[in-house]
């Protein structure tokens, strides 16, 4: 999976948006919070409640995942694109962190789709 056809699965989602709010980086969002950014090369994503959960997934792919810069001990990781991790567990891997930022969303801010 590419940077491109991973943004296309990330605007699928209800209520998704993309936005640059740094030049150059694009990220999408849902409501107005951020649940992927986007690279070309790589993409971030809240893979789990703490950096203890998101550390699982560094453990499963040492070489293609690694904590994120700042907010990585909020459970943000950063996952080269066309590594080891597979397409379907990158898909499902969008799909966690955009539930749990939309769980974190006002109920008035939440997608209804």
């Amino acid at each position: 999976m590419d940077g491109a056809q991973l943004l296309e699965y990330c605007l699928a989602k209800p209520g998704a948006w993309q936005d640059e709010p740094w030049e150059g980086d694009v990220v999408a969002k849902v409501g107005d919070k951020i649940f992927a950014f986007l690279g070309d090369t790589s993409v971030g994503l809240k893979c789990g409640r703490s950096r203890e959960e998101a550390d699982e997934l560094t453990r499963v792919y040492p070489n293609d995942v690694a904590a994120s810069a700042y907010i990585g001990r909020y459970g943000w990781n950063v996952i080269t694109l066309g590594g080891a991790v597979p397409g379907d567990d990158l898909r499902e891997l969008v799909d966690q962190s955009y539930d749990a930022i939309v769980r974190k969303l006002p109920k008035s801010k939440r997608p209804t789709g």
